[in-house]
């Protein structure tokens, strides 16, 4: 009997570890090493850039510090350019993407993603003079964008649909404005609050916004491994909360000087 009871005790002890093995995800893992790794793109002002002092800001960076805030741990700016976000995800090199990525239902087969934090519209960008006056006018133009972003996906497949004009790839969103501001493309489609920033720094005096591109709003999501269910569920916690504590709204009107966009769907959820 003794032997019985022995044996029922190793048994429930192996168990137990079994159990609270299994049960430890990622949030664990976060807080026991005692730092957040978030990938951002910094070259997406005001998502993402550098200041004078060559330090990480940004709407990006300040909500990968505010995460870390609430999990109790300090934090760790990836720098990763756009093509890279899920391959630095997939390869342990960050625990989460916070770098303005589309919740495509493409993406979500490789990665898991919170409820969306951010939402741009998307307009046509050109210069003065080149006889743009809407999406429309697009069709048999030079036109480019950022690699892997969202709108050169729609924009790529209008050009098809189209029959006719050309296409060049970049590889940041600086690269893609400087190209429409010197003529190498005649324009491209990007956020509205980029293609402002970039006419208000003063730095492209012929660029011009010209029109809403007909795509859907660009809802950004926190991403990370399509696994971590319970890390999921925080993150979609976070973002409420910083809806509910008016934090959504005060770095809107930090880096966009405007009343924040609302991040509710019509007829899906409010």
């Amino acid at each position: 009997m003794k032997n019985i009871t022995r044996i029922s005790a190793i048994g429930l002890a192996l168990a137990t570890g079994i159990t609270s093995e299994a049960l430890a995800d990622k949030v664990d893992d976060i807080i026991s090493a005692g730092t957040l790794r978030c990938a951002v793109t910094l070259d997406f002002a005001p998502m993402g850039s550098r200041d004078a002092n060559n330090q990480p800001i940004g709407f990006d960076v300040d909500y990968c510090n505010d995460l870390g805030k609430a999990l109790g741990v300090k934090t760790e700016i990836v720098e990763t350019p756009f093509p890279d976000r899920v391959p630095a995800l997939m390869s342990d090199r960050a625990d989460v993407v916070i770098a303005s990525t589309s919740d495509t239902l493409e993406r979500a087969k490789v990665v898991g993603f919170s409820i969306p934090y951010m939402v741009n519209r998307m307009i046509v960008l050109t210069r003065k003079n080149t006889g743009i006056s809407s999406y429309e006018d697009l069709k048999g133009k030079k036109l480019g964008n950022t690699a892997s972003t969202y709108e050169e996906g729609k924009l790529k497949a209008d050009i098809e649909k189209w029959g006719g004009g050309s296409y060049s790839s970049y590889q940041s969103q600086n690269d893609t404005i400087l190209a429409v501001a010197q003529g190498h493309i005649d324009a491209t489609v990007l956020t509205e609050s980029v293609a402002q920033l970039a006419i208000n720094s003063g730095n492209y005096p012929d660029l011009v916004i010209t029109g809403v591109a007909p795509y859907i709003p660009d809802y950004y999501a926190i991403a990370t491994k399509r696994d971590e269910f319970g890390f999921i569920n925080y993150l979609n916690l976070f973002v409420h909360q910083q809806v509910r504590t008016g934090r959504y709204a005060e770095l809107y009107k930090k880096w966009f000087k405007n009343e924040p966009v609302d991040l509710t769907i019509p007829l899906v959820y409010r």
